[in-house]
Parts: C-alpha cells; structure tokens; sequence
C-alpha cells in the first residue's frame, strides 16, 4: 500500500510501515511544513494515502471537496498506540485501502483508541 505520513504522525509510525513492506513517503522530506493543501495535493498525485493527526484535512475533504487518495486521520496518542491503531486499520480495511480512489468503498478512516477493546495499559 502506498502512504504519505504528515510529520505530526510520526517517524517511528512511517518506519514501521515501511517495515512492513508499505511504500512510504514521509511529507518531512520535502523541509519545512508546505501547508495542508500542499500535502494532500502531493499525497493525492501520487495515489497516496494520507496519515495525519492533523483535524483540518477533514474540512478540506468535506467542505471544499478537495481530491485525495484517502485519508487515516489518527488520534493525538502515543506513537504506540498509533501503530496499534494502524494494525487495526490494516486488518479491517486492508482491501477498501488496496482498492485505491477509484473504488466506490474508497472512504476516509479515523480510528479512535475510545473503542473498549483497545488497550492503551502498558503502551
């Protein structure tokens, strides 16, 4: 699967993909922070999906339709916790996220840590 990962989701998150065999490509290394719209247009130029922690790209998606290759918008947590948060993701949405923007299943993911079975102890 092919991410971009905002740099307010992390280092640790975007090596620990790539370990898992993700095409990844981290928006830090462009320098400094471009802007929001600047990242999702990069993001979605190259098929990318977005990971972010960042709330504005949602108004971006939904209030000005902007165009996107999807969008994991991740809880202010722990890097742990978001690598768990983003196990999670992958395994129950593994092929709406293969299927990439053209499919109809496309969707934007925000996963919460609120959920019962998700174990913040010991992370």
């Amino acid at each position: 699967m092919k991410f971009l990962v905002d740099r307010c989701a992390g280092r640790r998150l975007a090596e620990w993909s790539r370990s898992l065999g993700h095409d990844v490509a981290e928006s830090r290394e462009r320098g400094p922070d471009p802007g929001d719209r600047v990242v999702l247009e990069w993001a979605s130029s190259k098929d990318r999906a977005l990971i972010t922690m960042d709330k504005d790209f949602g108004k971006l998606l939904f209030l000005q339709n902007a165009a996107h290759a999807g969008l994991i918008r991740l809880p202010d947590v722990p890097v742990a916790a978001r690598i768990v948060l983003m196990q999670r993701l992958l395994a129950a949405h593994a092929g709406d996220i293969q299927e990439g923007p053209a499919s109809p299943r496309h969707r934007v993911v925000f996963p919460s840590p609120l959920h019962p079975s998700f174990p913040l102890r010991g992370l």
